[in-house]
């Protein structure tokens, strides 16, 4: 028996839901603040149910209250707004760059973000025609300080931050190399601040090296990390220029250095 994919629903299934979505869109829809009243007509909804939602929307600042009976959208939106913007955009503009550098170095390449304590591997570009090589599943993860690009991350952490992440983790070690102690860790985000970019030497897995270097957005914000992952043997350490090419090209197609 064939099986075939069943349309979704176009409405949510939990009605306050679709309430709340709604009085986002009403407030979306002019660039001045609305009244309570403006807000429950436009909604169909009575001022009794409309200011309750719209108060847990200000609770999760969703929406902010200038004054009294009176309501816009809030920054909550902006800010996620721009992680959706940042993890979104950087994969389209890097596919390129990446491919590009995969043909001239013939190892894999590998674009990743922070999520949490960990990094996620969001995209990659690498051929199956190409000899030994280290491919990264899209989609997994890996903790941070046991990969290059999750230390470009901690890098930019402050001092507490770090702190904060190694009594969190524990600081779990994969292999021999592993970092599993906060000063070593330390150390390391030290030198990545000083050289500006980031190694994985077996500490994730053994026999697989890592370099990274930082892509950054328009305002200057770490958002992904670019890596070139390779047997330990086959890893050059002059591709570091190269990467370090890429990542600036594709910074620069966000908006990373252009003048305003």
């Amino acid at each position: 028996m064939s099986t075939r994919t069943l349309p979704g629903p176009t409405v949510p299934s939990v009605q306050v839901i679709e309430r709340l979505f709604g009085l986002i869109d009403i407030l979306a829809s002019t660039e001045s603040s609305m009244s309570l009243k403006d807000i429950s007509a436009a909604a169909d909804l009575h001022p009794s149910t409309a200011h309750r939602l719209l108060n847990d929307l200000v609770i999760g600042r969703y929406v902010d209250r200038e004054q009294p009976g009176t309501y816009r959208l809030g920054m909550r939106l902006l800010e996620l707004g721009n992680l959706v913007k940042g993890r979104l955009n950087v994969r389209d503009a890097a596919l390129g760059p990446m491919r590009a550098l995969h043909d001239v170095i013939k190892q894999p390449v590998n674009l990743s973000v922070r999520q949490g304590d960990e990094i996620i591997y969001i995209e990659r570009a690498y051929s199956e025609r190409s000899g030994m090589q280290v491919v990264r599943a899209i989609g997994g993860r890996a903790p941070l300080h046991l990969t290059s690009v999750g230390k470009l991350f901690l890098a930019h952490d402050d001092a507490q931050q770090v702190r904060n992440y190694a009594q969190r983790t524990g600081l779990p070690g994969n292999t021999v190399n592993s970092l599993r102690e906060l000063s070593a860790l330390e150390s390391a985000l030290a030198q990545v601040r000083k050289l500006g970019f980031a190694t994985d030497n077996e500490e994730l897995e053994l026999g697989v090296r890592c370099l990274a270097v930082g892509v950054f957005d328009d305002q200057s914000h770490l958002v992904a990390g670019l890596s070139i992952s390779a047997p330990s043997g086959h890893m050059d350490d002059r591709w570091l220029a190269d990467l370090r090419q890429i990542a600036q090209t594709i910074s620069h197609s966000l908006g990373h250095g252009n003048s305003a």
